[in-house]
């Protein structure tokens, strides 16, 4: 293990760790109107490959869009339709990493994101939270990750102009994920 891996994430060892699904989150939060709504994403597929030298690890995941839930029914229909992410045309948003690199002590996982079609690079701020052995036998680590988003960037334009220049939905989206992985 090389010693930045021993400094940032102590334990993780090199090789391949499958996303738990049924013990991870994948959520979003945007600006309503004055609030924030909150949805979470429930079927997801992953995995991270850890290299001996941390930096050129990777990781890659997929996200079916039809499994979008803000506890509104409604809501969920419309932001499947053509108008917001087109669930039928662009069934998965995914993930692939270009780079991973640490920056005055934060961790980065930067990557291609793609949503409706449309690839844009992002940076996940990643946080190691540990790693143990399961009830079953396995061994998992845990990551926190987090990043904002423009809407707009991946072609989600839809919005209702209100009084003034505000708008019913704010462009940025904050993407929020707390991973378990089970080492292969």
């Amino acid at each position: 293990m090389s010693t930045a891996t021993a400094t940032v994430a102590p334990g993780l060892t090199a090789g391949t760790w499958t996303i738990d699904p049924n013990h991870s989150e994948v959520t979003f939060t945007i600006r309503h109107l004055m609030t924030k709504v909150r949805g979470v994403f429930t079927d997801f597929s992953g995995a991270v490959e850890v290299a001996e030298d941390l930096e050129k690890s990777t990781a890659h995941a997929q996200i079916q869009v039809a499994s979008i839930d803000t506890r509104n029914k409604d809501r969920d229909g419309h932001i499947r339709t053509a108008e917001i992410l087109d669930v039928e045309n662009h069934p998965a948003f995914t993930f692939a990493t270009t780079g991973v690199r640490s920056e005055h002590g934060a961790h980065y996982v930067d990557g291609e994101l793609t949503v409706r079609g449309v690839t844009r690079p992002v940076a996940l701020e990643v946080e190691f939270n540990g790693i143990g052995d399961d009830p079953w036998g396995g061994v998992r680590a845990g990551f926190s990750a987090t990043t904002e988003i423009s809407r707009k960037d991946f072609g989600v334009e839809f919005n209702i102009p209100l009084q003034g220049d505000r708008a019913l939905l704010s462009d940025k989206v904050t993407i929020n994920l707390e991973i378990q992985a089970v080492r292969a």
